[in-house]
């Protein structure tokens, strides 16, 4: 499990890799990766956009920036959670990822939560620090 909190706001991933949906022989390898975000400040936040960088092993990069996650942008008021589990395919065994969420008050401050660098290693590399 990977952890950071940004202003009182808690992100959780696991990510996890999905032998049945990847084909190491095609360079197609997949993983999911489950996201906590945990509301522990004294406001209320609501989730607007997403900012992802995906980096494969051989260091190429992709950024992913939309609104939400998974269709939604959640509400959460103090003591809340939400979670969701998401994917993305690699042509490497090995990558990782991270970014940021943007989270809205309701007095309309805008916050950069940090969503923590996790690793994507599947069981055809050797597992490794990034």
């Amino acid at each position: 499990m990977y952890e950071a909190v940004t202003q009182d706001i808690k992100v959780s991933v696991e990510p996890i890799y999905l032998e049945d949906q990847s084909s190491p022989e095609n360079g197609h390898y997949v993983w999911a990766y489950s996201v906590k975000i945990e509301n522990n400040g004294q406001n209320q936040v609501q989730l607007i956009n997403r900012h992802w960088k995906i980096t494969d092993a051989m260091g190429r990069s992709q950024e992913v920036r939309g609104a939400g996650v998974v269709g939604e942008q959640p509400v959460l008021d103090p003591g809340e959670s939400y979670e969701y589990t998401s994917g993305t395919p690699l042509p490497t065994p090995s990558g990782f990822m991270h970014g940021a969420y943007e989270m809205e008050t309701p007095t309309g401050d805008m916050l950069e939560i940090k969503i923590p660098a996790f690793s994507l290693d599947s069981p055809y590399e050797p597992r490794q620090v990034h």
